[in-house]
């Protein structure tokens, strides 16, 4: 009998004072295991647009970790050149054109149940962008980090535009630290720097 391999995925709770560290922890371990499957590069894709406070969540991560400057490190969509639904397709397709073997992360913004608000869901596969507010977009990334900002069921649109900053900041500042704490974490572990610095 073949059983399917782990999946690794994480819900959790940004009112949490463990959030940092659980995120931090699930996202090294994703990236550590693909990057040992033989991926060369990381490409961030942030999606989402500055123009709707809900789906702000893409964009600022991006603004925050665009000034890293790592090997074989990428980032796509920030506050001032956002990746959305129409340029999505085009990204995607040059990622896999420039960059060595890369290994998609896709960040975005998503609506959930009332409960769930305020959780960001981080694990291996991809996510289907505009799929709440009904657009039909390609699949995206090996891995995803998605924010639940708002519920919703209804008037979703607006249910974006009317979600409170302060939340989806505060998802993208746990969200762009533990980025960064994670890739200062891959280029001080001996077993994988080689692997990951050799292209």
């Amino acid at each position: 009998m073949l059983l399917k391999p782990e999946v690794l995925n994480e819900s959790i709770n940004i009112e949490s004072k463990f959030a940092l560290k659980d995120f931090s922890d699930t996202l090294f371990m994703i990236i550590r295991k693909n990057i040992e499957k033989g991926y060369k590069s990381i490409v961030f894709v942030c999606i989402g647009t500055d123009r709707s406070t809900g789906d702000s969540l893409g964009p600022l991560v991006g603004y925050k970790i665009g000034k890293l400057r790592t090997k074989n490190i990428y980032v796509h969509g920030n506050l001032d050149s956002p990746v959305h639904a129409k340029n999505l397709d085009h990204t995607v397709k040059m990622i896999y054109e420039k960059y060595n073997k890369p290994f998609i992360i896709a960040v975005d913004a998503c609506l959930g149940k009332m409960e769930h608000v305020g959780f960001i869901n981080i694990g291996e596969g991809s996510i289907k962008p505009g799929s709440g507010v009904n657009k039909n977009l390609n699949p995206v990334g090996d891995m995803y980090i998605t924010g639940i900002v708002n519920f919703g069921g209804f008037m979703d649109f607006l249910v974006l535009q009317n979600t409170r900053l302060s939340l989806v900041m505060r998802m993208a500042d746990i969200i762009s630290m533990g980025i960064k704490h994670v890739l200062w974490k891959i280029s001080n572990d001996a077993d994988i720097t080689s692997i990951f610095y050799d292209s």
